[in-house]
This record gives structure tokens, sequence and C-alpha cells, in this order.
């Protein structure tokens, strides 16, 4: 974690020597100085950061690093800033002057091309440089007395070596999926694609994967199935040659005398020619498939029905090994892990002892969280503890407060995991323990805070919110997180949980840095050398005062705290980058205090359940905010500060609404936010154009990648529409446009289809959703060329009939809900022309070729629904919803038959509510329309299934499943 915040202040140092700030504040030779330390301090980070968990004076030492590295890092902010603002000036000036200029002949005065802090800014900073340079010298001094080990990178870690012995008696809780897996390997209902077959076995260290993998091994059945059976412990790094020779002296009992990959594996595939082979590969880490390559070319020749197991941590590891098998190794039962921990923590003890401890023993064993070898350790930990009071400190103590040697053992595998990983990916993981044990963790929201904190390299041509997000899907598939609920689109992460032994090693990690307070716990600590707090105080707890001692606090996330002068709260942490204000268990903020200017380092600002009227106007003064999201609980909220422009660096605004409350007066200048890579919402509303902010704004804000554009539809017209230029938004991928509504549903809007036409999005817009739509057609010219459109939600329209959906050659996912005039559906809407019908030859016609959703919602006036004409040639020509697996039609009151073709889609769910006339025609067996839909293995009518797994099952309810509808953001703006 020390490595990449010595290494970003290095590089920063390294910039700051060539700006004009060094020559005439008479610094460049403090700071070179100061790079220089940084450099030499840099090569002993490694040796340190490893032996901190074992010596608590190495720990000292390097919170000492830390604190000076984050004043350091303060410092530069605070010159970065006045740079900022000095531009800012110069350009509001520029524009005052062109407004004053009114006629050509007036010479402009020229301002310089960069403005520079004041000469006082220049001495103060420069003193502060001074000072941080002794305080250096001092740190540098003392790690002397270390005699630390000099590198420069991520050192190799020495990882245990595994064996095929185990003792089987000893290994609980594993009987299925070691059936299991000995069921693939004896190749029992299985047609194999690849000879040999790969198993891959995927979970967090210490989950057993070695343990499953040594019990099949060791099988009688396995043992007696193949022919030549190895095991080979890989670890990292992969050494092909050693791993061939291992191969090799396995099968033939002695060393080769071989030193030439190519040697070893010419006689590896002599030996195995023709002969069913088992090979384990344990614990694998490398991600390199060249490496891999070589020894699966040489192990063509095996016996059909030969077998490669492959344990890892890296779920990227077993894709890059190859199709085959993957098994995801879950955690053990509250029970089968408590008789892991009870019989060796009980082994050789009195049985009344037994009896007395076992309530303690099994709320210990709550903490393993299911990891058997946390369970192990615990159990050899407790084996020797004879006191009930030993068991209770033990009980009552968090994990990574345990002494020196039972950490070490207890997190021995996380460790190897832990300095596995590059240095900015272990501050984004020690990061993860200021969130409480079960938190929900959001990837859009983690990804954020990480940018906000400066964890993410840059990289040339790269998004940092991309590179930020490898950083992410990198953590995850080293099993660092779980409980993954993914995209059904794209298959990408939205949240995920992480396992309380993985929260407890990151809190190990993060000691004295990450603090998480609940109600009164925690009241006492010293939060001196504090960085992240959690801090979640409801209103009859004690507030904390201790926390003011945090002066270089980073992240303060404040929950349910209604009452709290926030003014004060403002006035002590000005080093914050994560500001979050959760209030969201029925607590307000009235209002934002003026106060919060002073967080001038503060990238990332979150209100949750905000219900003041505006916000400050000091708020604009925020010149290095990235993020700013706000949640508008109540509608008295009604417009944002006037000097929105300056927030230069903001790249995502999201504003949300808890009521659905769209009349907030948005400023004239957004358009120099040229930064946003989100915006939502942008609100068009009153009707005098000499304040109101125009779609015209967006014009230059191509670097857009989610818009959602609300108020259209009343003073908003086509030329308006067309000055937003969404076309050449070539980032753009979702896109949510919102007309406004009226009060009487049989009220049209002609115009709306005018400006939905202007409003065309670039061709490779992913996401699109049109609501309160007025227009009786939805024509644009553009909406046939969206070939990259994969989710449409139509919501809220007065359409009588629908657009040639059918021709979009990606769309997965349709949503239509609530459209008011629509009566019939039919070829119009699959995209059928009358000529298409009538042509004749072999070529097929695919239409709705990967959707794969189909919604329709609250479509009241709704009575038909058509399919194609029964003549053969015409039913030959068109495939229709190849792909189709999830039908669902609400509240469709009128709606008396489906279309003919859906009896060759493969549907495998339909789902009817509150359609009276559909329902009675589905009837199971009887109904007219049940030979269309009899085929479908899950059919949901009303309260209960009609038809589970293909058979017919009346009795049971279904519990309704909302997740169904069109998902583009979630509360926070986050797709």
């Amino acid at each position: 974690m020390a490595w990449a915040l010595v290494s970003a202040i290095k590089d920063q140092l390294s910039s700051l020597i060539t700006t004009e700030f060094t020559s005439i504040a008479n610094v460049k030779g403090e700071v070179q100085k100061l790079e220089s330390k940084f450099h030499t301090i840099q090569a002993m980070l490694n040796d340190a950061e490893k032996r901190q968990v074992k010596e608590e004076a190495v720990k000292l030492w390097l919170d000492k690093l830390k604190d000076v590295s984050y004043q350091m890092d303060d410092v530069l902010d605070e010159w970065n800033t006045a740079m900022i603002k000095a531009e800012i000036e110069k350009q509001q000036k520029d524009d005052a002057e062109k407004a004053e200029t009114s006629s050509a002949a007036k010479k402009r005065k020229v301002w310089p091309l960069i403005s520079v802090p004041t000469l006082l800014q220049h001495r103060d900073i420069a003193h502060k440089i001074k000072e941080l340079n002794e305080k250096l010298d001092e740190i540098d001094r003392e790690g002397e007395v270390y005699t630390f080990a000099l590198t420069r990178g991520n050192e190799e870690v020495e990882r245990p070596r595994t064996t095929s012995f185990v003792d089987v008696s000893e290994i609980l809780g594993r009987d299925k999926v070691r059936d299991d897996l000995v069921s693939i390997l004896l190749g029992k209902g299985s047609e194999e694609v690849r000879n040999p077959h790969v198993i891959s076995l995927v979970g967090m260290g210490g989950i057993g994967k070695t343990t499953l993998a040594q019990l099949a091994y060791n099988d009688n059945e396995v043992k007696a199935h193949f022919e030549i059976k190895v095991w080979v412990c890989v670890s990292d790094p992969f050494d092909q040659c050693k791993v061939a020779k291992e191969i090799l002296e396995s099968i033939e009992h002695q060393s080769p005398n071989l030193t030439a990959l190519q040697s070893l594996l010419d006689r590896i595939c002599n030996k195995v020619r023709g002969k069913k082979f088992l090979l384990i590969f344990d614990d694998v880490w490398t991600e390199d498939s060249t490496m891999w390559e070589p020894f699966r070319f040489a192990l063509k020749s095996v016996a059909q029905g030969s077998r490669i197991i492959v344990t890892t941590r890296k779920s990227k590891v077993a894709e890059i090994m190859g199709r085959g098998s993957m098994i995801n190794l879950e955690v053990l039962s509250k029970e089968d892990c408590w008789l892991v921990f009870k019989k060796i923590a009980f082994f050789n003890r009195d049985p009344r002892q037994c009896e007395q401890l076992e309530g303690l023993s099994r709320q210990i064993v709550e903490k393993c969280k299911g990891l058997p070898l946390a369970a192990k350790t615990l159990g050899s930990l407790m084996q020797f503890k004879r006191s009930i009071e030993e068991w209770r400190r033990v009980l009552d103590s968090n994990l990574w407060e345990l002494e020196v040697g039972e950490i070490e053992s207890l997190y021995a595998p996380l460790l190897l995991s832990y300095y596995d990983l590059s240095s900015p990916l272990r501050r984004c993981f020690s990061f993860c323990a200021v969130f409480p044990k079960d938190y929900v963790f959001s990837s859009g929201e983690l990804v954020f805070m990480w940018m906000a904190q400066g964890y993410i390299n840059s990289k040339t041509n790269m998004e940092m919110e991309i590179i930020a997000r490898e950083y992410f899907e990198n953590l995850a598939i080293r099993s660092f997180f779980q409980d993954f609920k993914k995209d059904e689109n794209d298959g990408q992460i939205i949240t995920c949980k992480m396992h309380d032994i993985v929260h407890d090693f990151a809190q190990l990690m993060s000691k004295n840095v990450c603090f998480t307070i609940n109600s009164n716990i925690g009241l006492e600590t010293d939060y001196k050398t504090a960085c992240h707090l959690e801090l979640e105080i409801y209103k009859e707890a004690q507030f904390p005062e201790s926390i003011y001692s945090a002066k270089n606090l980073r992240t303060l996330i404040f929950v349910n705290r209604s009452d709290y002068m926030l003014s004060t709260l403002f006035q002590h942490f000005r080093c914050l980058r994560i500001l979050t204000l959760d209030f969201k268990s029925g607590g307000i903020v009235w209002n934002l205090p003026n106060a919060v200017e002073n967080f001038i380092h503060l990238r990332y600002l979150n209100l949750v359940n905000y219900c003041g009227d505006a916000l400050p106007e000091t708020i604009c003064n925020l010149c290095n905010l990235q993020i700013l999201k706000i949640i508008i609980d109540g509608n008295k909220f009604q417009k944002l500060p006037q000097g929105m422009s300056k927030l230069i660096n903001l790249r995502h605004f999201n504003l949300s609404f808890r009521n659905n409350c769209l009349n907030v007066k948005f400023p004239r200048g957004f358009g120099r936010l040229t930064s946003l890579r989100t915006l939502y919402h942008f609100i068009v509303n009153g009707k005098d154009d000499s304040e109101r902010c125009k779609l015209g704004e967006l014009i230059n804000l191509n670097h857009l990648k989610t818009l959602v554009i609300s108020g259209l539809g009343s003073e908003v017209d086509e030329c308006e529409a067309m000055n937003a230029q969404l076309k050449k938004k070539i980032n753009l991928h979702t896109l949510i446009l919102m007309f406004k509504e009226w009060d009487g549903e049989e009220i049209t809007r002609k115009k709306d289809a005018l400006v939905l036409d202007a409003l065309e999005p670039p061709p490779n817009l992913e996401y699109l959703r049109i609501v309160s739509y007025k227009a009786p057609i939805m024509f644009p010219n553009w909406m046939m060329s969206l070939t990259n459109l994969k989710e449409l939600g139509i919501n809220d329209s007065s359409l009588e009939c629908l657009p040639p959906l059918g021709k979009l050659p990606f769309l997965k996912s349709l949503n239509m809900w609530y459209v008011k005039r629509l009566k019939k559906l039919g070829v119009e809407f699959m995209g059928i022309e009358e000529s298409e019908k009538k042509e004749k030859g072999d070529i097929i016609i695919p239409l709705f070729p990967n959707l794969i959703s189909l919604s329709f919602e609250k479509v009241y006036n709704w009575e038909e629904w058509n399919g194609i004409e029964e003549e053969e040639d015409c039913i030959r020509r068109f495939t229709i919803m190849p792909r189709l697996q999830d039908l669902r039609i609400h509240y469709c009151e009128e709606l008396k038959s489906l279309p003919n073709f859906l009896c060759t889609t493969p549907l495998q769910k339909l789902e009817i509510r509150i359609c009276p006339i559909l329902k009675e025609h589905c009837k199971r067996g009887t109904g007219k329309e049940w030979p269309k839909i009899s085929h479908i293995p899950n059919i949901w009518i009303d309260r209960f299934y009609v038809q589970r797994d293909g058979r017919e099952n009346e009795a049971e309810p279904k519990v309704h499943d909302f997740s169904f509808k069109l998902r583009f953001l979630d509360d926070d703006g986050e797709r």
C-alpha cells in the first residue's frame, strides 16, 4: 500500500520540478531532495510491508512514512488547485471582456496563457515542502535501523508446496462436491469436446481447493480408472522446465537428465501416449496462456477420458486453461464448519469441559463464515487454551487483533494473494476495510472512490474509469469478492460482497488507517492516524468528538444522523477526497453549509436524501470535484448553483429524485463541463429563453457516455433539439429521453415526434429509454440505424403503433410499459414489409434475432397480437425471436390472443398477470392459445405455476420477481 502512495508522490514531484513554480519560489533543490529520498525509501517498501505483520516497530515506521506522504500529497494538490482556480479566473475575465466588447474595433486585452498563484501562495507551499523534507530526513535515518532488503518491485513470494497425500478421515463437509468431481473424472454422463478434459477448482485461499483435489486423487475408483496419475504443485512463478521435470519424474520415478523444455515434453508425450492420464496442476497463478500451451499440445496423445484438474484462486486462469468443467467451491455449512473446528479444538480435552465450551465454540466458529482453513486454524489456536476466559478473549476480539503468530497462521493464504497484487491493487483492496462487514459493494461506487483517492495509474489513451474497472475485475477474479450480482446482458459485475475473513484481513492490512464506527463502538479509539472513516451514529448515540483528531482524514462516510450541525464537522476535515452524507433511516439534510468550500481536495461528494431547497453557491469552488451525486428527497429543491460551470474537472454528475420531481432549474454554462462522462439528469425547463439552460449546452460535451435528458416536449422544439448534436457524441452508450407528462391522457403532442427525430443519437448507442412520449407514432429516421442497440424501453407513451423493432440486429431486451393507445400489434412491429411477404426465394429473414427478454406491462387497450400469415412460403421466409427466453405480459386486460410464432421460440419462462381474457384462453389443455405455449417449461399465470420444469404444477404459488424491468440506471445513476 505504501509503495503505490510513495510512487505517486515521486511522480508528482518529478512533474513539479519542470513547472514555473520551482524557479519563482527557489525551491527546486528542496523538491529534488524530496524526490531523491522518496526514490531511496521506495526501494525498502516491499520488505517493510511484509515485515509489518510481524514487527510492530516496522509498522510504526511505515505509518510515519505514510503520514508524511499524505502531507506531501496535500501540498502538491494545494499547488495544483491554486493553478486551476487561477485558470478559471482568467477564463471568467475573458468571458466578461467578450460580453463587454461592443465594437470589433475595440482591441481585446490579451491575458497570459497560464495564470499562476500569488507569490504568497508560492512562499507558503515552499515553506511546507522544506518542513516535509526535514521530517523525511528523520524517517530515512530511522529506516536504516531495520536494514530493509532493497527491491524495485513486487518480489517473489514463497508459497507452500502441496502434495497428493491427505487423511480422508479428517475431511468434513465435502462429500457431495467430492462425489460430483469423481463423477466428472470417471466420465459419467459427459460428452467430451477436448481431450484431455480440464476441470477447474476455483475459490478463495483457504476454501479447500487442494483438499478437494486430494480427495478425488486418492479415491479408489479414480485410482483404478487411470493408468498414470501425476500431482504437480505449480505455484508461482510458473517455471515450464521445472513443471515438466516434475511430471516426468512422477511418471518415471527418477529424476530426468534432460534440461531443454522440448526434450522434456517429447518424453512426456511418449510416456502418456494412448494411456488414460490424470494430471493435477495445484495452485496455478499465472494468467499467461503461452505458458500452458506447450503442455496442452504435449498431452494431446493421451487416451480419451484423460483428465486435468487445475486448482486456482483466479477465475481467469480457469478460462485460460481451456473449456471444460468449472467448480466454484462454496463455503461449508455452519454445522460442518463447527465439526471441523471441534475435531481439532476438543482433541484430548475432558468431555465435561467440551460440553461447557460448546456454546462459546459455536460462537467463535461464526467468525469463520464457512471457511475451512479458518476453522482449522482457530481450532488449532483454541486447542491449547484451557480456561473459559481465554476462549472469551478470542470471541470478543477481532480476528485481526490476535497475536502475531496466530495472525500469520490464519491469514497465510490471503497474504500470498495480497502480495501477488500490484501496489495500486493493494491500496484498492485495503480501502475496502472502511466499509462494515456484509456491506453490499457497488462496483461503480468502488471505481469512483478509488479514482477520487488517486489510486488509479493513468495510461495513455485509456479512460481512468476503464482502468479502475479493470482493477475491480482483477480483485474479483482473485476471489477477494464473492456473491456477485451480474448484468444479464453483458455479464459485468454490478454488486458483490466480501467474505468476513477477507474483510478482517483487509482491516489487518489497513490497521490504524481505516475505521468503522457503529453507534457507541469505537468512541474511545485514537483516530490521529485515520485516513478513511465510516461513521454510523443514530440520534440517541453519543457523537465521537475524538474523530476530530484525524487531521489527515481523506474519506468520511457519514450515515444516519440528521440533527448534527454539519458546519461544525466541515470545519475540521480539510484533506477529504471523499465525502458521503447518507441519511437513509429517516434522516435528512436540510441544507449543506457554505463551509463545504473548505474541502479543496474533494473529488467525490455524495448526498443521499438531500432535502434542502438548493445547494450553496460555495460548492462551485470545489474545482477538483470529479463525482457529484445527489439524491433529492422531497419537493423543495428548486435549482442548481449558478457557478456550476467552474467545476471543470467534473466527470460524473448524477442528480436523482425519490419523488420524480423534475422541475429543478439548471444554470447556463453547463457546456463548459467538457470532462463530463455521466450527466444524469439534464433538465430542460422554464419559459424564459434568456435564463433557461438549453439543449445547445450539450454540443461540446463529447466525452459523454451516459446522458439523461428530462423536460422535453413543451418549450423544446426540433431546432433546439438539433443543437444538442447528440450524433457527434461517439462515446455515448446509454441515453434516456424523458418528455414532459400531461395530466390528461387524451392529449397528444405531435411535436414530440419532431423533437425525437432531431435528437439523433450516435449509431453505436447500446441502451435507449424513451419516457412520456405523447406523439401517436414513433418512426424517427435514425431508429433503424442503431445497429448496436441492446436494450430498449418505451414507457408511458401515447403510441398507436410501434416502430419496426424486429430489424434491430442486437436488441436483447425490450420493455413496453404503460402504452395507452396501442390496440393491435402485427407484422409492422416485427419489421416485415408487404413486399417481403410476397417475395419468393430461399433467403431466410431473421426478425428480433437476438431478443432474449420481452415485457409488456399496463398496455391497457391492447386487444390483438397477430403473428404471420399461415401460408407455408411466408412462414418459411422468416425466423422470429429465435433466442427468446423470457416473456412477461402484465395488466393487459383486453388482450385476447398470442402470435402463432411463439410455438417456434425457445421460450423458458412465460408470465401472465392480470390479463383475464388471455388467462381464460391459456388454460392448460383446453384453452385455444394453449397449443402456442405448451412447449414452454415454466408458465406462471397470476399467482400460480401452471407448468413448472415442463410438468403440470397448479398448486404451488410463485414468489413474484420484479427484477425483469429494464435496468438502465440505479438510484445513484450507475448502470
